[in-house]
């Protein structure tokens, strides 16, 4: 495929780069990325895909836009207040990037429709702000061979972490069960810095990016955690599980399922 000459110019500065170049540009034009959760993490991760050229975008979210929302959900605008969140996202994103595909899915993430709606995407962004969403989403991408990034935020700290079928371990080897319910504060409860999403959804967004040119190290086998207050990144190495019970070597979890609190719940 050949680039236009407004192609050209829209991805020069990717083109410039080695790493890049035509061939990784064409990489991420023909790559398909699901971003499930239109919120603190999603919004800015969505932004940076769609400026990159990524040629497909999924964004899966049953919630509407409110007004509290916009101290972090850069993707959204006041007049976008009760608007579905995926079609505020979509007309977002297609502003800035017209010749890209937006797939928007107004749905609450299950075990009834997971499979169905990771399939036929390279690479899954995780911005849900809950527990059973997070085990929900790793045990599905891990049974159905997807790589994905995972990413949490609350008050001044977030994490991330990526998972690549057979490359260090799952979400679930790290963190075994979810807590009680209510054991652990949602950001409605304790609250979020809004630039927060902006940090850890752009660096969800450049795992995404590395995958698909393949290029750079990937945060398989590493927990990446910042403190906001103290300024400080830190690189946890993590060990894979051999008795995970979803990417283990005897596992117990062959579908993906439910846990008894709601799930996706997609506020970041």
């Amino acid at each position: 495929m050949a680039f236009t000459n407004e192609q050209l110019e829209r991805y020069s500065r990717h083109i410039l780069l080695s790493e890049v170049g035509v061939k990784g540009q064409k990489k991420l034009l023909n790559a398909k990325v699901l971003i499930i959760g239109a919120g603190g993490l999603g919004a800015p991760a969505a932004l940076y895909l769609a400026a990159a050229g990524v040629g497909t975008i999924g964004i899966a979210d049953a919630d509407t836009v409110d007004l509290s929302n916009l101290q972090r959900q850069v993707i959204h605008s006041t007049p976008d207040v009760g608007k579905a969140k995926v079609l505020s996202a979509k007309e977002t994103m297609l502003a800035i990037n017209p010749e890209i595909t937006v797939n928007t899915h107004r749905t609450f993430v299950a075990a009834d429709n997971i499979m169905e709606l990771i399939d036929g995407y390279d690479f899954i962004l995780d911005g849900t702000d809950n527990f059973p969403a997070k085990f929900l989403i790793n045990d599905a991408c891990v049974l159905a061979g997807k790589p994905f990034s995972h990413a949490g935020i609350i008050r001044f700290k977030g994490q991330l972490m990526t998972y690549v079928p057979g490359q260090g371990p799952c979400y679930r080897c790290v963190f075994k069960e979810p807590p009680p319910p209510d054991a652990v504060p949602t950001c409605k409860q304790a609250g979020v810095i809004g630039a927060m999403g902006g940090v850890i959804g752009s660096l969800q967004a450049m795992e995404a990016v590395k995958y698909i040119i393949g290029k750079g190290d990937l945060l398989t086998g590493s927990l990446l955690t910042y403190d906001a207050l103290k300024m400080e990144f830190r690189k946890i190495k993590l060990p894979r599980a051999k008795n995970c019970a979803v990417c283990g070597e005897h596992p117990s979890i062959l579908a993906p399922f439910d846990y008894e609190q709601a799930v996706c719940e997609l506020k970041h």
